[in-house]
């Protein structure tokens, strides 16, 4: 389960896609628009920014902006800052491993070899997925809503 400070990391993130050429955008704006506490939006834009997911400007029309275009932002990068590694458990990360304390032989136990599926299987996914990709999903989901179908292949 991602944390909520990774989940307004997101929404965060994806409001900034969306208005990705119009320049940097206030942190009050964002806290007001996207309903996230200023303060700990403050803490989460901070840790992104040092992780150069995004950039910021001071003074007049400054603000927080993508430091990369959307597609090159992927979830999976966001939620291993945030969050740390998305293995399950320890001895299959590829970021944070550390052996079982508790295995005997790793090369032949089930459960890690469950948990490396499901490690492989959740990162292909979200790194699989970038903002842009966020972005496309939550159109098509708008559009599916107001019942205008979308043909395109």
């Amino acid at each position: 389960m991602i944390s909520k400070k990774t989940k307004y990391a997101l929404k965060a993130l994806i409001y900034l896609a969306r208005e990705y050429d119009r320049g940097p955008i206030l942190i009050s704006d964002l806290a007001r628009d996207e309903r996230i506490p200023k303060k700990f939006l403050e803490l989460i834009l901070l840790t992104l920014k040092n992780n150069g997911v995004l950039q910021s400007r001071k003074g007049k029309g400054g603000g927080y902006y993508l430091g990369k275009p959307p597609r090159e932002i992927s979830m999976g990068n966001v939620i291993r800052i945030l969050d740390g590694p998305l293995a399950p458990v320890p001895c299959v990360s590829e970021t944070a491993y550390a052996r079982c304390q508790e295995c005997a032989d790793e090369r032949t136990c089930g459960i890690r070899q469950v948990m490396k599926d499901v490690r492989d299987t959740m990162a292909g996914i979200l790194d699989g997925t970038s903002l842009a990709g966020l972005l496309e999903r939550e159109e098509k989901a708008a559009k599916k809503e107001k019942g205008i179908l979308d043909f395109s292949i």
